[in-house]
């Protein structure tokens, strides 16, 4: 039997031209690229470079990205630097209550430092809308966080029109794209945004490598202290050899972003039809018609997601019951729970599939028969 990974909103393999790129700047370039020395502006010339290739890929300055360990590290910094940096502007933050842990954890710590944080509740389609958080908008309103696109259902909110509403409003705009980013066609200045969150290793990059896009003018304090590296944002000698990594993939996503796409799409498709004709009861959480391409989050009426994922992984299928940092606890997910209240059964018997780099139509359509049988086998 062979092991299907549908997982990849969790984490991804690496693209084999990534590894191929690492290994050389492993083997090749070992210089700091603070030194000045030739090995060492060897080392800068190639950090630039990705910097660069990133930016681009955003349509961002090149002077406005800086390097981080991941997304985690990117929202904190955008949350906390901005909130530490603004607060004589006011003390009051709005964000969703159903952002990724290492949004939500981040504004938890700022209330405990006297901040003040609205969490604007979605629909049962996971969308927060514009009118809710344009009621919640207050003058002592310093920033506003929502992500592009729900690492657990997949639904994409309206970051563009966000933007157009805080125009000319003193809140900075930070949204955590690590989910949409590699899927989505993503330009920082049309989307109004002033932050903006990405992680390497949900596009087939390298794990411990992302960036925060910062805006040019936007007032955000450090999180660390040290050296002058990353525009004086992020001190710390860079993982030179995870940021190639992470350009070099991100370029190839880039160039082939529709192409992803309509790949991933089918994939999902191809899933949801042979459960349809396995004549399976289930049903899709989150937008069917605004969702990234790749991500599906499906609840199977009369299971439980503990049994479900113990017989998935036996039938050699990877999937998740939600975001990857809570994937070891039966928790119900605080995404489900808010779409749907803390009495749905849709909390304890969701599974989130995810399709990617390797995935073919006819694993699609394997996996979806394995999880029709046991759906079968747990609802007798």
């Amino acid at each position: 039997m062979n092991n299907i990974y549908l997982d990849h909103a969790a984490t991804t393999p690496l693209h084999p031209q990534a590894v191929e790129k690492m290994t050389a700047v492993m083997k090749e370039i070992y210089g700091n690229p603070s030194s000045i020395h030739a090995l060492g502006r060897q080392a800068r010339h190639l950090l630039d470079d990705a910097r660069a290739k990133i930016a681009r890929t955003i349509h961002a300055n090149v002077n406005e990205l800086v390097f981080t360990s991941g997304g985690t590290e990117a929202d904190n910094l955008a949350i906390i630097g901005t909130a530490i940096a603004n607060r004589s502007n006011g003390k009051h933050i709005i964000t969703s209550s159903i952002e990724h842990h290492a949004v939500l954890h981040a504004c938890h710590f700022l209330e405990r430092e006297g901040y003040e944080v609205t969490y604007v509740q979605p629909g049962e389609n996971g969308l927060i809308h514009v009118k809710d958080i344009e009621k919640t908008l207050r003058d002592d309103t310093i920033l506003v966080s929502i992500m592009y696109a729900n690492n657990e259902v997949g639904t994409i909110q309206p970051i563009k029109e966000i933007g157009s509403l805080l125009e000319g409003h003193q809140a900075y705009f930070h949204t955590d794209a690590v989910q949409a980013y590699g899927t989505e066609e993503i330009d920082v200045n049309d989307l109004q945004v002033d932050l903006l969150s990405a992680s390497a290793h949900k596009i087939n990059g390298p794990k411990g490598v992302g960036f925060l896009y910062i805006k040019n003018g936007t007032r955000i304090d450090s999180l660390f202290y040290g050296g002058e590296q990353e525009l004086k944002r992020r001190p710390g000698t860079e993982n030179l050899v995870s940021i190639a990594g992470f350009a070099e993939v991100a370029s190839i996503t880039s160039r082939m972003l529709e192409e992803k796409r309509k790949a991933y799409k089918h994939l999902k498709d191809q899933f949801l039809q042979t459960l349809d004709d396995e004549k399976v009861d289930f049903t899709i959480n989150g937008s069917t018609e605004e969702s990234i391409p790749h991500l599906l989050n499906i609840s199977f009426p009369g299971t439980d997601v503990e049994s479900l994922l113990v017989n998935l992984d036996l039938a050699g299928i990877a999937a998740s019951s939600g975001s990857a940092c809570t994937a070891g606890s039966v928790e119900p997910s605080h995404v489900l729970t808010a779409m749907f209240g803390d009495g749905s059964e849709r909390t304890r018997n969701s599974i989130r599939f995810s399709f990617g780099l390797g995935n073919t139509k006819e694993e699609a359509k394997e996996a979806a028969k394995r999880t029709a049988e046991i759906v079968r086998r747990l609802t007798i």
